[in-house]
């Protein structure tokens, strides 16, 4: 099968389309052919700093395809199924950006008559944004109409991967959702992607204009940049408010004011869905099942995610769209 890999970390130029063998799915596993891959900023991360092993390694976490055969244990009625995959490449040498890959049995969810491109995009975006909708206390342990009725939710970035899911599961569940962006272009996507409120924080005093929407402050904040943001959040989180942060644009660390968020009992959460606990993960994929059933995930411009879509050969250069954060999903179409 044709398959990208690397075998030394680095920039996307490591990254060589190679030849190899058809891998064979395992007691309990599945194998996939692929349509679409997708990438994100944690792929092109592990691509640079985690050594891939002598024998190399495929890229890539998410994708959508066709089971073509299944391990000991998988009932054979699951070929011919079309699914999405999520974290194929977390601790396994066979990611996406491949013909085919092999993965556990639950990492390939039914994904309907929906398109791939939809399937591709959803993964770790999605499940990202499910876990920071749910891991504090006073939010709901699952997503569904109305389990996040009366709730106002701040999400940092509206017009990133992570936000435009958070956006869209955070509506399904019936939040009052409030997003930031930098561009009257990013606000378009993010009113796209279904958020009521959209805050220009070049434009508008983002505290100032959250305090308006919500006088009694934000019960959660999808945190995209805690460092560039902290103070901003002091100001518009309520009492018992959750930030989770899934990302450290900005900067590595942060620093924030003890007393303001010790007075509010705010509760900070950080977010990697790679090392998030295995119900967690479990409940995501059962929520995010249920909201492509509703027809409340899209994905394309209309829905405030706009698709970029490289041949399989031009893995690298899908790479590096995403490491100079282009707006929108970076897809791989593995059949071209």
């Amino acid at each position: 099968m044709r398959a990208i890999t690397y075998t030394e970390t680095g920039g996307p130029d490591v990254l060589q389309l190679t030849d190899r063998p058809t891998p064979e799915p395992g007691p309990g596993e599945v194998r996939v052919r692929l349509a679409f891959s997708g990438v994100n900023p944690t792929d092109w991360k592990s691509r640079s700093t985690a050594d891939p092993g002598e024998a190399g390694k495929t890229p890539n976490q998410d994708g959508a395809g066709t089971i073509d055969a299944v391990g000991a244990g998988v009932s054979p009625d699951r070929v011919g199924e079309r699914v999405w995959v999520w974290e194929a490449a977390w601790q396994r040498p066979t990611g996406t950006a491949a013909e085919q890959t092999v993965v556990r049995e639950e990492q390939a969810v039914p994904l309907g008559e929906h398109s791939f491109e939809l399937g591709a995009a959803l993964g770790i975006p999605f499940m990202t944004a499910h876990r920071c909708l749910t891991v504090a206390e006073h939010l709901p342990r699952h997503l569904a109409p109305g389990s996040l009725a009366g709730v106002a939710v701040l999400v940092q970035g509206g017009a990133g991967a992570v936000g435009n899911a958070a956006i869209q599961l955070a509506r399904w569940a019936g939040a009052t959702v409030i997003t930031t962006v930098s561009s009257p272009e990013k606000a378009a996507l993010a009113r796209a992607a279904g958020a009521e409120h959209v805050v220009d924080y070049r434009q508008e005093d983002v505290a100032a204009r959250v305090r308006e929407i919500a006088p009694d402050g934000v019960q959660a904040v999808v945190e995209v940049s805690i460092r560039a943001n902290a103070e901003v959040d002091t100001k518009v989180v309520a009492q018992h408010a959750s930030i989770a942060v899934y990302a450290d644009d900005g900067g590595p660390e942060f620093s924030a004011p003890t007393r303001a968020f010790m007075a509010l009992n705010t509760r900070f959460q950080f977010v990697m869905v790679y090392t998030a606990p295995a119900e967690a993960k479990a409940q995501a994929v059962t929520d995010i099942t249920a909201a492509l059933a509703a027809g409340a995930i899209r994905v394309g411009e209309d829905a405030g995610l706009p698709l970029h879509t490289h041949p399989l050969a031009e893995t690298p250069a899908a790479h590096q769209a995403v490491q100079d954060a282009v707006v929108g999903k970076v897809l791989i179409d593995v059949t071209a």
